[in-house]
C-alpha cells in the first residue's frame, strides 16, 4: 500500500476523486499530465492495494475511493509520524546533552 501511496500521480488521482467523486481513466487523464493508459495502470494498483474500487459501466470503469482503506492508511501513516518524531526528539536530546558536555570540557 504505501508504494501505491508514495507516487505522486496516485496520490493526484486519489485527491480527485475524493474532490470530484467517481471518474474514469478516461476523466482523471484529461486532468493529468500522463496518458490514459498510464492513468489505467496506476488506477490498477490503487485499486490492487483497496484504496479505490472500479465498477464496470459500459466499456470503463468508475473508480471511488474506499473511504475506509484510506483512513486505515492515514491512521497508520500517523502512527509511523509520531515514531519518527518520537526518535528525532530523542536524536536531538542526545546530540545536545553531546554538545553541552562537549563544552563544559573546553571551559574546564
Amino acid at each position: 500500500m504505501w508504494s501505491a501511496i508514495g507516487d505522486p500521480t496516485r496520490r493526484t488521482m486519489i485527491d480527485l476523486l475524493l474532490a470530484d467523486g467517481p471518474g474514469t481513466a478516461t476523466s482523471l487523464s484529461r486532468r493529468l499530465p500522463v496518458t490514459r493508459q498510464a492513468v489505467a495502470k496506476h488506477l490498477a494498483v490503487l485499486d490492487r492495494v483497496g484504496l479505490i474500487h472500479g465498477e464496470p459501466a459500459g466499456r470503463e470503469r468508475h473508480y471511488q475511493v474506499d473511504e475506509a482503506q484510506l483512513a486505515r492508511a492515514v491512521a497508520q501513516l500517523s502512527a509511523v509520524g509520531a515514531t519518527w518524531d518520537a526518535r528525532l526528539r530523542r536524536i536531538k536530546r542526545i546530540a545536545e546533552t553531546i554538545e553541552r558536555d562537549r563544552q563544559n570540557s573546553e571551559g574546564d
